[in-house]
């Protein structure tokens, strides 16, 4: 069975990120996996085996205060860092293999923004983009007053003040309660962040809003149809507006949100891996 190795890099500004590297027995692409706010990769393990052993080199690092990053622990200081830290490790994914390989940006749901910007930004540099339940359009956000706080903190340069994140409830999350335990005794789940992480998210939708054309490169689009975090056709609205003529929806009714906790996720990872297979690596 894959099993990952733990490893480090520097990003540009001296930030020290750890990731998960999944290898592939014969590499045929790459993937940069980006998780979601509360997450970091170690949800993320079958999903990640499994397209490893499909024959994708796996590198899913820890956002920066997430997980394994233990240094500024929720924060990030704006939208464009984000992204360099994608391509910094995207940078180091093309140096370790021999052979010129496709590279696939997969945001998995708050990580969906980064993929996406990430593309919208250098489209040159990525040959397809896999967003799973993504958090582009969300239900569960700030409210009225912490919006304005947000304003306020990113007028007067204010990117530390530490803000709850709205999903305390494991059950948000997945109706398996093995699950569900898993989620609230995770030692390594963020429960606020900062100003900052927030104030990065809301750069990332403005990349979006006038660069979403710029994404010409093959999409899948996985939801959850009884997902109670992220607004399903919103967000399907929005990527209407992406450049790409390659689209690929699929709609999982009776999933909660996160796709990796489901009973039946040996077939969505089935799934993900053949799109990959068909549109990414033929």
């Amino acid at each position: 069975m894959t099993e990952p190795t733990i490893r480090a890099f520097t990003a540009s500004d001296g930030y020290r990120l750890h990731f998960r590297h999944w290898r592939a027995r014969t590499p045929r692409g790459i993937v940069l996996a980006m998780h979601g706010i509360q997450s970091h990769s170690g949800w993320y393990e079958a999903s990640s085996r499994a397209m490893a052993e499909a024959g994708l080199e796996v590198y899913f690092a820890d956002r920066r205060g997430s997980g394994l990053n233990g240094f500024q622990r929720g924060h990030a200081a704006h939208g464009l860092r984000l992204i360099n830290d994608v391509r910094a490790l995207r940078e180091l994914a093309i140096q370790e293999q021999n052979i010129p390989l496709p590279v696939i940006s997969l945001g998995i749901s708050w990580g969906g923004k980064t993929a996406a910007a990430a593309v919208a930004l250098h489209p040159t540099e990525f040959n397809g983009l896999a967003l799973l339940y993504p958090g582009l359009a969300p239900r569960v956000g700030p409210t009225m007053w912490q919006r304005l706080r947000l304003k306020l903190a990113r007028s007067f340069e204010i990117t530390k003040m530490d803000i709850p994140i709205p999903l305390r409830a494991p059950e948000l999350f997945t109706d398996e309660p093995v699950w569900q335990q898993f989620i609230a005794n995770d030692p390594l789940a963020l429960h606020s962040v900062s100003s900052g992480l927030l104030n990065a998210g809301n750069d990332l939708d403005r990349i979006l809003a006038t660069r979403s054309g710029a994404i010409q490169c093959p999409v899948l689009l996985m939801l959850a149809g009884r997902d109670r975090i992220i607004d399903n056709q919103r967000t399907q609205t929005l990527v209407t507006t992406f450049g790409s003529p390659h689209v690929t929806s699929i709609c999982f009714p009776n999933a909660r949100h996160t796709l990796e906790f489901e009973q039946d996720r040996e077939s969505i990872f089935s799934q993900l891996t053949e799109w990959l297979d068909r549109k990414i690596m033929a």
